[in-house]
């Protein structure tokens, strides 16, 4: 063969390797036990977005038998299936108030795909410079693999139909295409966003008439630089995430606005992201055995049973946009646990941004680093409560605070008496 013919050879096959896709067995990856018998776990987490999927790693790396519920195809929520790559506030005035898994995550994402984090020491008023931007397919797959290396058993594309009371815990029915199965467990943590589960056990839950504008998240012109960049957005009112009937109307109605401005104004310009749903700011937050309220949160109240710290201006997005309101200087809100407990449940918990507050509170305290605290505050103490067979409000705090700080949370101190 010449030296031509075997060049041609050499390109030809290295083509074909450079297309031809890497190995992977989905039968390597755990499935279910065979037969109708209940799956056994210790811990259920319903929602495996921001606050979600922290809780479940952390309920698994302490020890806990732990399931993730998870309706759509990857882990994330707002900040990769709807786009606001963008988390924060990891730190306020200077310091880092909100660290563990959450954070564990982020920075490992920015590390993979080569990128820099904002200057933390930079005191600055304009929030948005503290916000660290992410890959958000990265993290989501980062994310999978961290729960995966705990011991999570995800079971995406599954909604839970019923969940039932017993004795020692709950029996929880989750559904999916082609499949229907129970799941026994002492302890659920609802992260569904809009308290989903909390809702359909009859618990209260909190809503005003208006709630605030979801959004649709697209790009057009150059190709989106996921990690280096933000994507544009347009308002999508009346946006509520409560069920699936009125999440088509507010995916569809975000696409509409996009379609909208592009014919207006960018028709030269190609669409090159769009995201496959809304991202929901507010829907129902649960009433818990603490409501946090405006005062509490813009004062610093420190709880005494603060298991994490929220940061972020108080940010109403109305029809006419938004004007956040920092908060005073030196002022950094706790989180308390009992914000966490629906009030009059035991063994269940609901964490993110359905977190028990007022409107006004819950403006600041449901961005996705205050969520990612206290989707950990919740995993540790569902574990700790499944471990010691009791419920969450009845594990001694300073067990709970202990196990935290030793997976690299932050924790309020307690406030002198």
């Amino acid at each position: 063969m010449q030296r031509r013919d075997l060049l041609k050879a050499a390109s030809a096959a290295a083509a074909a390797m450079a297309v031809r896709p890497l190995a992977a067995r989905a039968d390597d990856v755990p499935g279910d036990a065979s037969g109708d018998a209940p799956i056994q776990a210790d811990v259920v987490v319903v929602g495996g977005g921001t606050a979600g999927t922290v809780a479940a790693i952390q309920a698994a790396r302490a020890g806990a038998k732990t399931v993730l519920i998870e309706r759509g195809s990857q882990l994330g929520g707002t900040m990769t299936v709807g786009g606001v790559a963008f988390p924060g506030l990891f730190h306020a005035w200077g310091k880092q108030v909100i660290a563990g898994i959450g954070w564990e995550l982020v920075t490992q994402t920015v590390k993979l795909d080569g990128g820099t984090l904002p200057d933390f020491k930079k005191k600055s008023r304009r929030h948005w410079e503290q916000q660290v931007l992410i890959n958000p397919h990265l993290y989501a797959v980062l994310a999978e693999e961290a729960c995966i290396a705990a011991g999570v058993s995800i079971r995406y594309y599954e909604f839970p139909l019923s969940v039932e009371r017993k004795a020692d815990g709950w029996m929880v029915e989750s559904v999916g295409p082609g499949v229907r199965k129970r799941i026994a467990c002492r302890q659920l943590v609802d992260c569904t966003g809009g308290g989903d589960v909390v809702g359909m056990l009859k618990l209260e839950r909190l809503r005003e008439d208006e709630t605030q504008p979801g959004s649709m998240l697209f790009k057009v012109g150059d190709s989106f630089r996921a990690g280096r960049e933000r994507l544009q957005a347009v308002y999508v009112h009346g946006a509520d995430s409560s069920t699936s009937a009125s999440r088509t109307r507010a995916t569809i109605a975000g696409r509409q606005a996009m379609l909208k401005q592009i014919r207006k104004g960018l028709a030269r310009k190609r669409l090159v992201q769009v995201q496959p749903e809304a991202a929901f700011r507010e829907s129902y937050r649960i009433r818990g055995e603490t409501v946090i309220t405006h005062d509490d949160y813009v004062s610093g109240r420190k709880f005494d049973d603060a298991v994490c710290y929220a940061f972020y201006p108080v940010d109403l997005h109305t029809r006419s946009g938004v004007k956040p309101k920092p908060l005073a200087d030196g002022v950094v809100p706790t989180v308390p646990l009992r914000a966490l407990v629906p009030k009059g449940s035991r063994n269940i918990l609901a964490a993110g941004r359905c977190v028990s507050s007022d409107r006004l509170a819950n403006s600041g305290l449901r961005v996705q680093a205050s969520c990612m605290a206290m989707g950990q505050a919740a995993g540790a103490a569902a574990a700790l409560a499944a471990k010691r067979k009791t419920t969450p409000l009845d594990v001694p705090f300073d067990d709970l605070t202990r196990l935290l700080r030793d997976h690299d949370a932050i924790v309020p101190e307690r406030p002198r008496k």
